[in-house]
């Protein structure tokens, strides 16, 4: 089996595939994805030693009726360069395998027409490889993570840029530690825009406001574009939160970035066809 890793600074998701002759299990947790034997979002610990994240990932596996040993493959997309060495020491510890990170050099598939392709986040490079196989293009990625981000690929597969900004939970954490007389409340989708307490103030401020944000840059994008997308996906922690209220997204796709590694490590398994450490 694949394990795929998408290493954000907020969060980890787990994505566990089966490869080509593997037998699927009685269940998929995605009927839409028979190949998904399990998937999983755990938060991520900059700090956790290497037994800390192999204690952890084998007791995920294990509550899944799943072992370790049936991982013969790992790749792991990372924005988050102070675990690097850690996990690659748990893949090689827990899993006895020697994982591909989605680094400069991997063989994408995909024209990146912008000014310099390694500066691109490798799960936005992710994000945009699985959009364009499942959907074709022109299509537009919105991904609600830490930070969120805006990708647009053109007809043909062709990278054309985007744009980064603060993701809700940030700005809203902003917000809190600026403002001393407000105290933090939880961000959900408020009753009504018109609050009539301070709570209701904030959650509509937070929630409606980020709509526009997000509502505003694909408006823009769109005019540029000047072409219609076929889809505009929202993917990431915070997606179907806020996708919902927005004009402009038309699907939502919770494991597009866990696909996504899936795809990239099919075009480069040719290079490495064993990964066993021993």
């Amino acid at each position: 089996m694949l394990l795929a890793l998408d290493v954000g600074n907020t969060n980890t998701t787990l994505g566990l595939y089966r490869l080509d002759g593997e037998e699927p299990a009685p269940s998929a947790p995605d009927p839409a994805q028979p190949d998904l034997a399990a998937h999983w979002r755990v938060t991520t610990h900059r700090a956790q030693t290497v037994d800390e994240y192999g204690v952890f990932f084998v007791n995920l596996f294990e509550m899944h009726g799943l072992a370790p040993s049936q991982v013969t493959h790992i790749i792991i997309a990372s924005v988050v360069p102070p675990v690097d060495s850690t996990l690659r020491q748990v893949c090689q510890a827990y899993f006895h395998v020697e994982p591909m990170f989605v680094e400069p050099g991997i063989k994408t598939g995909m024209p990146m027409l912008i000014d310099n392709p390694t500066e691109l986040g490798a799960d936005r490079l992710a994000d945009c490889i699985a959009a364009y196989d499942r959907y074709g293009g022109p299509c537009i990625v919105v991904d609600f993570g830490t930070a969120t981000k805006f990708e647009v690929i053109s007809e043909r597969g062709e990278y054309l840029g985007g744009a980064i900004a603060p993701g809700l939970g940030l700005s809203a954490d902003a917000l809190f530690a600026r403002a001393a007389k407000l105290s933090r409340v939880d961000i959900k989708r408020p009753a009504k825009v018109i609050g009539t307490n301070t709570i209701a103030h904030l959650q509509s401020g937070l929630y409606y406001g980020y709509i526009g944000l997000v509502d505003g840059i694909l408006e823009r994008i769109l005019s540029e574009m000047g072409t219609q997308p076929r889809v505009i996906v929202a993917t990431g922690g915070l997606a179907r939160m806020v996708a919902e209220d927005s004009r402009y997204v038309t699907e939502i796709n919770d494991l597009l970035t866990l696909d996504g590694l899936r795809i990239l490590f099919e075009r480069n398994r040719a290079a490495r066809p064993r990964s066993r450490t021993h």
